[in-house]
This record gives C-alpha cells, sequence and structure tokens, in this order.
C-alpha cells in the first residue's frame, strides 16, 4: 500500500534576494515533491529561482543537481525529486530591478 504525506516547510513569507526553506528529513521516503504557491508579485519584472538541496546530516547542503525551477507570475509551479538522500530543502533567489518582494 502506498502511502503520502504533505509537510509545509513555508506559508505567507514574504520573499527577497536569497532564502533556503526550513529543512525535512525524508530518509524513508523514495520520492518526493516540490509546489510552489506565489500569492502575490509586486513588481511586473520580478522573478523566482529555486532549486532542490540535499543534505546527508540536515547541517550541509550542496544541490541535487536538477534544473532551477523559475515563477515569474502568481501561480503555482511543481516538481518531483528522486535519490535525495536524507534531508531536503528549497535554495532559491528572488531577482528584480525594483527592490519589491514577492509572497509565497
Amino acid at each position: 500500500m502506498q502511502q503520502s504525506l504533505s509537510v509545509v516547510l513555508e506559508r505567507n513569507a514574504l520573499l527577497s534576494g536569497e532564502f533556503t526553506t526550513e529543512p525535512y528529513e525524508a530518509a524513508w521516503a523514495r520520492e518526493a515533491r516540490w509546489f510552489i504557491h506565489a500569492l502575490e508579485v509586486h513588481d511586473p519584472a520580478a522573478r523566482l529561482e529555486a532549486v532542490t538541496q540535499i543534505s546527508p546530516d540536515g547541517l550541509h547542503w550542496c544541490d541535487l543537481g536538477d534544473d532551477p525551477k523559475h515563477l515569474d507570475d502568481a501561480g503555482l509551479t511543481s516538481w518531483s525529486v528522486h535519490e535525495f538522500g536524507g534531508w531536503l530543502r528549497l535554495k532559491g533567489t528572488v531577482t528584480n530591478p525594483s527592490g519589491a518582494t514577492r509572497r509565497a
């Protein structure tokens, strides 16, 4: 029997510049799926870019090696990850010329 679990790592956070989510220990899982839901975009030139990071211990991190995911407007994006080892988190950057923030 397959089982699933949903975990919210960040909610209603104002994002600007570089950020990382809280880490999550997922060594028991075979796969995971990220969902990023941008609620508001304060600047039409803003862009959110995120990559999956992995860790053997929850302290030392490296990129998983997947292509960065982008979000340019309010909305939802998702991707799956496999073969990630023990811990997961997202590392990202919000870039925009005017310095406005994006809410996710």
